[in-house]
């Protein structure tokens, strides 16, 4: 099958993506905004593009009235957010979070998380995310047709559970994938989590 994305619709161009760019790691945004309302929601557009400064990004859409979705509304006002690391037990919850609420009414209303204090940041963090940034805004560019908004941030601050995380012998974190146990993005409604790890090491 070949495709010529330039005779196909941008709805079909979307989900040949999404299908096929496999598995995505998730941006689990937490916003807040200016009444102080919290906002949850995920993101596949999603990766981590510089290490110094430690920068990630995340591309947010627009919700079916045409307004941008809060998460990059809410950050471009604040200049703050969390992005977590769900693993599979949070698969329901993530996949509830990306329901379409006005501004005011906060994703966490409708679900059983609990938050707690995120230590030298301003947002708290989900208890039960293994992982979690703490960032701000770095800049945002609007692009497509469509169009996106790219979300750059830098992070300032991680938490890792202590349960997935260790020192090497060259004194460096070592995080222990399979039990942090990462959420993964598919197509249409799938999801994956991983079930093993193996190495293939780079040429000299």
């Amino acid at each position: 099958m070949i495709l010529n994305f330039k005779d196909l619709s941008p709805n079909r161009v979307y989900h040949t993506l999404t299908q096929t760019v496999v598995p995505r790691p998730i941006a689990w945004v937490l916003s807040k905004n200016t009444e102080g309302t919290l906002n949850l929601a995920p993101f596949s557009y999603f990766t981590a593009i510089s290490s110094d400064p430690a920068i990630l990004m995340y591309a947010v859409g627009q919700k079916p009235t045409g307004e941008y979705k809060d998460s990059v509304v809410n950050v471009e006002v604040n200049n703050e957010l969390v992005i977590h690391i769900a693993d599979s037990d949070l698969a329901n919850d993530v996949t509830q979070s990306a329901a379409t609420l006005p501004n005011e009414q906060s994703e966490l209303d409708l679900l059983d998380l609990n938050l707690v204090e995120f230590t030298g940041f301003s947002l708290p963090r989900i208890e039960k995310a293994k992982v979690a940034f703490g960032c701000k805004l770095h800049k945002v560019v609007e692009m497509g047709e469509l169009p996106m908004k790219l979300v750059f941030v830098e992070v300032t601050q991680a938490y890792i559970d202590d349960e997935v995380v260790e020192l090497d012998d060259k004194g460096r974190s070592k995080v222990d994938a399979l039990k942090l146990d990462p959420l993964a993005r598919l197509g249409g409604a799938e999801y994956a989590n991983l079930k093993a790890v193996f190495k293939s090491e780079r040429p000299q």
